[in-house]
């Protein structure tokens, strides 16, 4: 299955502005589909690629990119990846929902990402182990996304908040676990804890809105979700 999602990625991203946007009327027909009514998938607008059709669906409350084969005979549901450029081929995320509401940001570069991540997952610690590398070369935008399997991670996610300043953050965020004294021992001001829950409440609404499933998540300007690994490559990053 994955092998046959990457080399449809390496076929059909010639590029999306190259795809055709379906009228109204042929994304109501796709939404006919005896599975997509079935298993309640609202399809919000198509995009003919090639020789494949890309869906801006809703499933269950979330935005999905999935994939469905033109004689409308085989869906695909998955992340499908160029093979080069290491983006990930889907209809592109309105990020203007994301302008000035993230939780700080990193960085001095004049290339801006949005990062979605988690305090507790492992894949987003490696990631943010490099950032201090990348500082000169990006400005990321950092919003918090704590999965529900990670007990600690929505309070890890407040705690963080709690520090005065990008940078403090910044370190915070770097240094965020359960076991760590300063988080056992924290405290907040009467009324203060309050703003990071509805931060973090609000980062989650937007994360489902845009179609976050994991961590770490990262957008590019353009609203392309990419693989962090390309952005140590893409700056030479060792």
């Amino acid at each position: 299955m994955n092998k046959k999602v990457l080399l449809l990625g390496a076929t059909m991203m010639a590029s999306l502005l190259s795809a055709k946007e379906l009228s109204f009327k042929e994304v109501q027909e796709i939404a006919k589909i005896d599975m997509l009514v079935k298993s309640q998938i609202i399809v919000e607008k198509a995009y003919l690629e090639n020789d494949m059709y890309m869906l801006k669906a809703n499933i269950q409350g979330q935005s999905q990119t999935i994939f469905l084969t033109k004689d409308k005979k085989n869906l695909i549901a998955g992340k499908v990846y160029n093979t080069k450029s290491s983006t990930e081929l889907s209809i592109p995320n309105d990020i203007s929902i994301l302008k000035g509401k993230e939780g700080f940001s990193y960085g001095t570069g004049s290339d801006e990402y949005y990062l979605f991540t988690d305090p507790e997952c492992p894949y987003c610690k490696k990631f943010e182990a490099y950032l201090p590398q990348l500082k000169k070369h990006l400005k990321i935008n950092v919003f918090f996304f704590p999965l529900s399997f990670h007990k600690d991670a929505k309070e890890l996610s407040y705690f963080i908040l709690s520090h005065k300043g990008k940078d403090a953050q910044a370190q915070a965020m770097f240094k965020a676990e359960a076991s760590n004294k300063d988080f056992k021992n924290r405290s907040y001001k009467s009324g203060e804890k309050g703003k990071y829950i509805e931060m973090v409440d609000n980062h989650l609404q937007l994360g489902a809105q845009l179609g976050v499933r994991g961590t770490p998540t990262i957008y590019n300007s353009k609203g392309e979700s990419i693989v962090w690994t390309s952005l140590l490559e893409k700056y030479d990053i060792k």
